[in-house]
């Protein structure tokens, strides 16, 4: 696998035992899903290219509900978070019932969070209706590829 220079090393694990998850496919996947990533253009001073290591955290709904008090003060889990120093949190239960709702695979949908959790640290939003229709975008342009 060729990595872009300047590319982060990626790091999953899997904190959770709920689910069996394969960790060797998704982190392939997310160092192919970084490359692509960077090929976009930035969207604010966040860069990708500025960390080192980005460590993906596979978590239970128990778990994920603390963090997501904690740093976002909303209760209960959510699906993926996000930290500007190279950490994105996934509940791996969350996924799995969203992949039901939406009729996607587990795996899919843990990629898709995955790719949502590394354009935030490129500096991606989507807190108004125009960024998150242009994060959506990179997302499926980066799901898309990196499965190539």
């Amino acid at each position: 696998m060729s990595r872009s220079t300047g590319s982060p090393r990626i790091s999953v694990r899997n904190a959770q035992r709920k689910i069996s998850v394969n960790i060797g496919e998704l982190e392939s996947f997310a160092a192919n899903a970084v490359d692509r990533c960077l090929q976009l253009r930035k969207q604010s001073q966040t860069d990708l290219r500025k960390l080192r290591e980005v460590f993906i955290w596979l978590i239970s709904d128990p778990r994920m509900a603390l963090l997501h008090r904690k740093f976002r003060r909303e209760s209960g889990p959510t699906d993926v978070l996000t930290f500007q120093h190279g950490e994105i949190f996934i509940s791996v239960q969350t996924a799995q019932r969203h992949a039901r709702a939406f009729g996607n695979s587990l795996m899919r949908e843990l990629k898709l969070y995955i790719v949502h959790g590394l354009l935030h640290l490129h500096g991606f939003d989507d807190q108004t209706t125009a960024d998150a229709r242009k994060m959506k975008t990179a997302q499926e342009k980066v799901l898309r590829c990196a499965a190539e």
